[in-house]
């Protein structure tokens, strides 16, 4: 949620830098607020006399003015007249608050300074790449689905069956290749410093407007309808909402978490997209990285986050990109997001496989999840909002297809990456 006093102090800025997301008008917001600080002023004054007549009211008496007398009842007259002011000052500034969030929570995140200029994904930077873009030397080149079939390892069909469209099921050794990447993630990233966090798969609204998906995108997320309860898009949600309406203390920040979950979404509006595949399905299990920090080293943290995720592929040795996203392919929640992509040799085309974003406040704007910081001589630090931070440390499924199509061999066996055959107890598929 993007800071109210901040739109006041710089309107024309932050809609500026809006413009570059998307078309957004601020005024109806600016409207609220002085409406909002118009009856906050009449409370104030209201409250101020109202505390004069209370002290007025106890001199006189106290003067030797009668209790019943014409002066003491005026004045308490004149108390009752503001009490009763009050109760209706109270809960028009209290709606009034109401619709100002009501109008800020579907505003998205402003674009960092450094964030490019863009209008669309075709207008994103390419930061770097790694390792070399090749076709295995296979004259029968195979999609990850086909060489997962024959291998007897995915079965969509039953996928279906069981729920629906977009969904699979993972046999013998494709069950166990997905179980050996969930390991070798999070021992990887347990190593350098992250605390696993395993988290339920229902969360309530309110975790979901905490960090961006409601209002905005409630038809890309499962509902239970006799509850208040949602599956999750990705862990990130609970476990950022782990710290919900909390004061974090400050000598504990930066806060790295890991999270191995599934994951849940309708992938509303993408029908046509990528139909056959690991890529985009309704149910897939992700490793997902958060981290909540200090304002002041967040862009630094989000560099060691990407860094993170790079490292998983790097292990592996997949190749891949890291792409810079511009303005107008920013995420709701995010101020910088680099995507990384894997190489996937059957398009012969970089598939995403993580999205690091940091989302400065944003989120904890919506979650009130602050800091406070140890006094500082003999001023007292004010509490802040920390910077939020997240990144899929990888998407399982999207591993597994990368691994598949790129160390493919020409008989239909699949090598299996170095770093994973202690865990798989073989070498091939």
């Amino acid at each position: 949620m993007l800071d109210i006093k901040q739109i006041r102090e710089n309107p024309q800025a932050i809609q500026d830098r809006l413009k570059l997301r998307g078309d957004y008008d601020l005024q109806p917001i600016l409207d609220l607020d002085e409406q909002r600080r118009q009856l906050e002023q009449q409370r104030i004054q209201l409250e101020t006399r109202s505390n004069e007549i209370g002290k007025q009211v106890g001199e006189k008496i106290k003067g030797g003015s009668d209790p019943k007398g014409a002066e003491i009842k005026a004045l308490k007259e004149e108390g009752q007249q503001i009490r009763e002011n009050l109760s209706e000052l109270e809960p028009k500034e209290k709606e009034i608050l109401a619709e100002i969030e009501a109008l800020l929570l579907p505003i998205p995140n402003l674009p960092s300074e450094s964030t490019p200029i863009g209008k669309s994904e075709e207008e994103n930077v390419e930061v770097r790449r790694w390792g070399d873009e090749y076709l295995p030397d296979n004259p029968n080149l195979l999609p990850h689905w086909e060489i997962g079939e024959n291998l007897g390892i995915l079965n969509f069909e039953r996928g279906v069956k069981i729920a629906q469209s977009r969904f699979v099921s993972l046999v013998g050794a494709g069950a166990a290749l997905e179980r050996a990447l969930v390991q070798f993630m999070l021992d990887t990233h347990t190593s350098k410093g992250y605390v696993e966090v395993m988290p339920p798969l229902l969360v309530n609204s309110t975790s979901l407007q905490g960090t961006g998906q409601l209002p905005k995108f409630a038809e890309e997320s499962f509902k239970c309808s006799e509850d208040d309860l949602w599956l999750i898009p990705t862990s990130e949600v609970p476990v950022v909402n782990f710290y919900r309406d909390e004061i974090v203390d400050g000598e504990k920040l930066p806060i790295y978490h890991c999270s191995f979950t599934p994951c849940f979404r309708r992938e509303a509006g993408s029908y046509g997209k990528d139909t056959r595949g690991l890529i985009r399905l309704h149910q897939f299990n992700k490793v997902e990285l958060i981290k909540l920090v200090h304002p002041e080293t967040s862009e630094v943290e989000h560099e060691k986050l990407v860094q993170d995720a790079e490292g998983i592929l790097q292990a592996l040795k997949l190749p891949y990109r890291v792409i810079e996203l511009c303005t107008g392919d920013l995420g709701f929640s995010a101020a910088k997001c680099y995507d990384i992509e894997v190489w996937l040799p059957s398009s012969q085309t970089y598939r995403e496989i993580s999205s690091c974003s940091n989302v400065r406040d944003f989120q904890a704007r919506r979650a009130n999840i602050r800091f406070k910081e140890s006094k500082s001589g003999k001023k007292k630090k004010k509490t802040e909002f920390v910077h939020a931070l997240n990144g899929s440390g990888l998407a399982i499924g999207r591993t597994m297809a990368a691994i598949l199509e790129n160390y493919q061999q020409p008989d239909g066996s699949v090598r299996i990456p170095e770093v994973l055959q202690s865990y798989l107890g073989r070498e091939t598929l």
